[in-house]
């Protein structure tokens, strides 16, 4: 119990020193929310506040109130937030006894503009998580006080750039048997013009929204009847997935990987040998019984408890939807026996894996139950290991070269000491994070190292990438293991004719298919290079009497493999290419009287417009050139 507590107050004093480094930012924005707390409470007095911390982009606060807010209200509480903004009311902290702030929270002064008839609940059900012997205190703006630990910003004043943004539904404490409270989201900035530049990045955001043009070129589809989460590859976003596993595949063959296939499911021990299960079962699809067992504990009454019990323990066998893929290709190069002379051996898949992500955290293909990697996991001696790194390393930055992704920071994934998630010798974690931090420094870039982001079984490199409006998104990332090599006792004989355990690199430079096709759709707002484009060109004959020649075009170009369709309806030629537009096709071809007497193709560009006439023979050498040199 004692060590219990000492854990809790280290936690506890862990949050503590995080508030005390909060950027100017965060404690703007922990201010703003504050002074919306102060609005919210001018408008509905009966309102009850539980947490209001900065977040990512912003703020929120959690509120329990009789009427519902919607964006419709919104307005309202902008104008009394400016109010309270024009005041520039001191933010005043002042230090408390326990018992004195449980008085003022038990007569609902707490998180209100005066004293109330009902306690202000939220705030005395979180003094009991306030350690015996921490520091209270208040912060007060104005007729407002509120429990809270800081920081703020001097004066109400300071928040002028402000906007409320949204509000969800979010339970107490994030515990599904708590009270269901409203969230109110805003956004804060030091200025106006940062706010709406933001705001811009926003509505930016949503034009590039990859559900919505997912929907609008017919590349995928999430349908209720297969399940959520689970994403069906329509024929124009295979096309575009097909494109680059064809194109890291040259890369993988140039680095002399050998291609596997594996099974979607494995046995239950697979599983606890590699460490997956029971640890991460919250995070994966529950296990599969054979039929006959299933019946010989039915039988038995074995209740649904006793059975969690026996898989954990495993004293009844299952199978798992594969979680990952590092096991199954374990057990890939453990069928063989290996010298150094083999060393290092590269085994790549894009195998599929499934993990079982709560229902609200499920978002497009950027967050999805069953999702392919382009993995890969290579064995080799120590001595290989810097190499080997950075050999994937190379890739990854080929691979984000490729399309246009520049603008990337690099983080180590350290393990936290702290944590007991991570297995394996502590020895073997310092070898692997000082192989990690050797490789990144040879990158040239600078790199940041974050405790607790590491996999379970070791430590991590990840390029969290900015797309074009700023956001980021963590997409390749390589990971040294000399763990899973030992849980799974592999071996391969040195030159000393004596057993050495290998050392295992995993890496994917997409990461999840779904989930880089997402980003790409985004990051080019549906407006693919040439080379991964669906659609590459569209033949546009003026009237039906040019469709002949129309088509020999589009025939000569598909014998060249270029992906052509041709608009043979009756449009107009002006509905044509705002069709041809709309979806997004890079080149347009109009054919008419002129093109067929000169044998020439009038060019039109998705972007750049009229680009003049050509020969067919001569566009289709250029066109065919853009998608080999697979150019931006």
């Amino acid at each position: 119990m004692a060590e219990d507590a000492s854990n809790h107050d280290a936690k506890q004093r862990k949050t503590l020193d995080e508030r005390a480094r909060m950027s100017e930012l965060e404690k703007l924005r922990h201010s703003t929310a504050h002074v919306m707390a102060t609005a919210i409470a001018k408008l509905w007095p009966d309102a009850q506040f539980a947490a209001g911390p900065p977040v990512e982009n912003g703020f929120y606060y959690d509120v329990d109130l009789e009427h519902r807010i919607t964006p419709d209200d919104f307005e309202a509480i902008e104008a009394e937030m400016t109010r309270v903004v024009k005041e520039n009311q001191v933010f005043e902290r002042a230090v408390v006894s326990r018992d004195e702030a449980l008085a003022l929270a038990q007569s609902g002064r707490l998180a209100a503009l005066g004293e109330r008839a009902a306690p202000s609940r939220f705030k005395v059900d979180l003094l009991g998580d306030i350690p015996v012997g921490e520091e209270i205190s208040l912060y007060k703006n104005g007729d407002f006080w509120d429990l809270c630990a800081g920081p703020h910003v001097p004066r109400t004043g300071n928040c002028k750039a402000f906007k409320i943004m949204n509000v969800a539904s979010a339970f107490y404490k994030g515990d599904a048997g708590n009270p269901q409270l409203q969230r109110v989201y805003g956004t804060a900035f030091k200025n106006k013009t940062e706010l709406a530049e933001h705001l811009e990045r926003l509505e930016e955001a949503k034009k590039r929204d990859h559900r919505k043009l997912g929907k609008e070129l017919d590349l995928f589809h999430i349908d209720e009847a297969v399940g959520q989460g689970l994403i069906l590859w329509k024929p124009n976003g295979a096309t575009i997935r097909q494109e680059l596993q064809t194109f890291i595949g040259e890369h993988l063959e140039r680095q002399g990987y050998s291609q596997v296939f594996t099974p979607h499911i494995g046995k239950l021990d697979l599983y606890r040998t590699s460490g997956h299960f029971p640890y991460y079962a919250d995070s994966q699809f529950p296990p599969v019984l054979e039929r006959e067992q299933l019946k010989k504990l039915s039988d038995e009454g074995c209740s649904c408890g006793e059975l969690s019990n026996r898989l954990k323990e495993g004293s009844v066998e299952g199978f798992l939807l594969k979680p990952m893929n590092c096991p199954h290709h374990i057990k890939i190069f453990q069928s063989g026996h290996h010298s150094y002379r083999d060393l290092p051996i590269r085994l790549a898949e894009f195998g599929t894996v499934y993990r079982w992500e709560q229902s609200g955290e499920l978002g497009g293909m950027t967050r999805v139950r069953g999702f392919t990697q382009d993995d890969a996991h290579l064995f080799c001696t120590e001595d290989q290991v810097a190499g080997e790194v950075m050999g994937c390393l190379e890739l990854v930055k080929i691979v984000l070269g490729t399309l246009g992704m520049s603008e990337y920071r690099v983080r180590i994934g350290l393990r936290d000491p702290d944590s007991t998630k991570y297995v394996g010798d502590p020895a073997n974690w310092d070898r692997a994070e000082a192989a990690l931090r050797g490789a990144a420094r040879s990158l040239g870039t600078e790199f940041t190292e974050e405790a607790g982001e590491a996999a379970f079984y070791g430590p991590k490199i990840d390029f969290v990438v900015r797309d074009v409006i700023g956001r980021e998104w963590q997409l390749g990332t390589v990971q040294v293991d000399y763990n899973l090599p030992e849980r799974f006792g592999l071996s391969y004989i040195g030159s000393d004719n004596q057993p050495h355990r290998p050392v295992m690199i995993h890496r994917a430079p997409f990461g999840s298919m779904e989930r880089f096709v997402g980003v790409l759709i985004e990051h080019f707002a549906g407006k693919f290079p040439v080379w991964l484009a669906p659609e590459q060109v569209r033949v546009l004959p003026i009237s039906e009497k040019f469709a002949e020649f129309a088509d020999s075009i589009a025939g000569a170009l598909r014998e060249a493999r270029v992906r052509v369709t041709m608009d043979a309806s009756g449009d107009k030629i002006g509905a044509k290419i705002r069709l041809a537009q709309i979806d997004k096709v890079p080149y347009m071809l109009v054919i008419g009287n002129r093109e067929q007497e000169t044998q020439e193709v009038s060019i039109r560009h998705r972007d750049r417009g009229d680009e003049g006439s050509l020969g067919v023979m001569a566009f289709r050498d250029r066109v065919v050139g853009e998608i080999r040199s697979r150019s931006l």
